[in-house]
């Protein structure tokens, strides 16, 4: 009986959302893939349906307890404890993070760059409204100064609230939060930064401005001289032209470009890359300037990031090697 009310179920959501697919504004779309798996969480899921990034599959949580739901001045959000992956962030109806998974994302976001630069001493993150990249910036040794500027103060108050594991980063000397526009940030700041690292969502609404050629010239901008870019840059499965297009777009500003991935079981297949780029035409991006012994490793509470995992996050399948490089 069970089973059959089950299938009823969702053959009846299935049809509720399959009438996205006929909404022409994007704001539409969003609103009804939120009812969408906010219905389906009721069932005991959480499915993550986005057919404008990766269209034909989705990922699903099972749910123990909705935490925490409510619309924001920017995008919807949602916390939820689920059975096998611990805490989890939704923003717009898509993983941001889970508590099982998260130190792949934020350690490799985070010290890839940082570990790239001889000296990182001022460090900008732009987005990272959970505090996670934060975190894990201000363990570097040589970072003096952290500025971060996050748009939703909601994600930031909801973070520290419900998601104290991440959002500890915020409780740093080092760290001085702003909230507002990133890209005017910048505008105000040039010339001031050794690194800068942009957390980004998925490029789909607002997002998609954090992934266009224009945003890697205010990040140029902002730099000081021989500085470091790293960038959320997408999944090389699921669209390895845009992931193309992005690189592209950074080389228009920065002489020294790569793409490096880290694997993430809650992110669409599993796996996310981020574009880096250089100011300095002559650095090696593949090799670490620091190298952390595993005592130091250790010390940091590090558990994904080290020199080798370092080098080993630029090797890339033959043919999608060939794609970007050749």
């Amino acid at each position: 009986m069970y089973e059959v009310y089950q299938l009823d179920f969702d053959v009846q959501v299935e049809r509720l959302y399959s009438s996205a697919t006929r909404v022409k504004t994007f704001e539409s779309k969003l609103r009804l893939k939120t009812f969408y798996n906010l219905i389906k969480m009721q069932s005991g899921w959480f499915s993550e349906i986005q057919d404008e990034l990766w269209p034909g599959q989705s990922f699903s949580l099972k749910v123990r307890e909705v935490l925490h739901k409510e619309k924001s001045d920017f995008q919807d959000i949602q916390i939820v404890e689920t059975d096998s992956y611990g805490r989890c962030l939704i923003l717009d109806g898509i993983i941001q993070c889970t508590y099982r998974d998260e130190f792949s994302y934020q350690e490799m976001i985070s010290f890839l760059p940082l570990c790239c630069h001889p000296n990182p001493e001022k460090v900008l993150i732009v987005g990272g409204g959970d505090g996670g990249v934060a975190r894990e910036v201000v363990k570097h040794p040589l970072v003096k100064e952290v500025h971060q500027v996050e748009i939703d103060n909601r994600v930031v108050e909801l973070s520290k609230q419900y998601l104290p594991a991440m959002a500890c980063g915020f409780d740093s000397k080092k760290l001085k939060l702003t909230i507002g526009d990133g890209f005017e940030y910048m505008k105000n700041h040039k010339n001031q930064f050794d690194v800068i690292i942009t957390d980004s969502s998925d490029p789909i609404g607002p997002a998609v401005s954090l992934f266009n050629e224009s945003y890697y010239g205010l990040l140029k901008n902002a730099l000081k001289d021989g500085g470091i870019v790293c960038s959320q840059g997408g999944s090389f499965w699921l669209n390895y032209e845009y992931v193309k297009k992005t690189m592209n777009g950074c080389k228009l500003h920065f002489p020294k470009v790569s793409y490096a991935t880290t694997s993430v079981p809650s992110y669409p297949c599993g796996h996310i890359g981020f574009v880096i780029g250089s100011l300095d035409e002559n650095r090696c991006l593949e090799e670490p300037v620091k190298r952390f012994t595993k005592t130091e490793i250790d010390s940091l509470d590090l558990k994904y990031y080290s020199s080798k995992i370092h080098t080993a996050a630029f090797a890339l399948p033959r043919w999608i090697e060939k794609h970007f490089y050749e």
